[in-house]
């Protein structure tokens, strides 16, 4: 039981500290918000067919009307960055957050960096953590089923991404150095509840 309540304390304490660094985040002027609970989606592009829509103060999809992936790429483009987003996903979701994307029209891992959020990727070296095709995570942590931070840097050719206040890539990579965002939505469900960035 003693075991059990310090394990719980310890969960709590941790989400009480996400959330208070998400509350300097939001505070600190060098951010810009691409999403969170007051934005419309003036600032994005819609490529592809899925519902992409704000609910209950959530940016979220969960349905593609055709085939194929689909996208809200931003209209800006950026070059060193960092990113901070706070993402839901159930355990079958393929998501992620493409950035350095050099046609806004066409999005993929092969002209964008493709920070990967997906549990049940075939290949799970480059599934949720992993950047597609340039870095990969081993072990594969899990994000469905739960609220998770995903922190991005990238910095002339360094790339380094965090899943929940961990370290799951560090790459240096110099085939792009600047273009739009994207989120992705590939199947499942995608919620996002904060979108930060900031250049460096």
């Amino acid at each position: 039981m003693q075991t059990f309540t310090w394990k719980r304390i310890a969960i709590a304490t941790a989400a009480l500290s996400l959330a208070a660094c998400a509350n300097l985040r939001m505070h600190d002027k060098s951010w810009t918000t691409l999403f969170d609970k007051d934005s419309n989606l003036n600032g994005y592009t819609l490529v592809g067919d899925a519902n992409w829509r704000i609910q209950d103060g959530l940016l979220q999809a969960d349905l593609i009307q055709k085939v194929g992936p689909s996208y809200l790429v931003t209209k800006e483009s950026f070059a060193d960055q960092e990113i901070y987003a706070e993402f839901w996903v159930d355990s079958q979701t393929n998501s992620g957050i493409f950035i350095r994307c050099q046609d806004p029209k066409k999005i993929g891992a092969d002209n964008c960096y493709e920070i990967n959020i997906w549990d049940t990727r075939p290949d799970p070296s480059y599934g949720t953590g992993a950047i597609v095709d340039v870095a990969k995570v081993s072990p594969m942590p899990k994000a469905g089923g739960q609220w998770n931070t995903l922190e991005i840097t990238a910095k002339g050719n360094r790339l380094t991404v965090k899943l929940n206040g961990v370290v799951t890539a560090d790459a240096t990579d110099s085939k792009l150095a600047k273009g739009n965002l994207a989120l992705q939505y590939g199947s499942g469900i995608v919620k996002f509840r904060k979108v930060l960035t900031r250049p460096i």
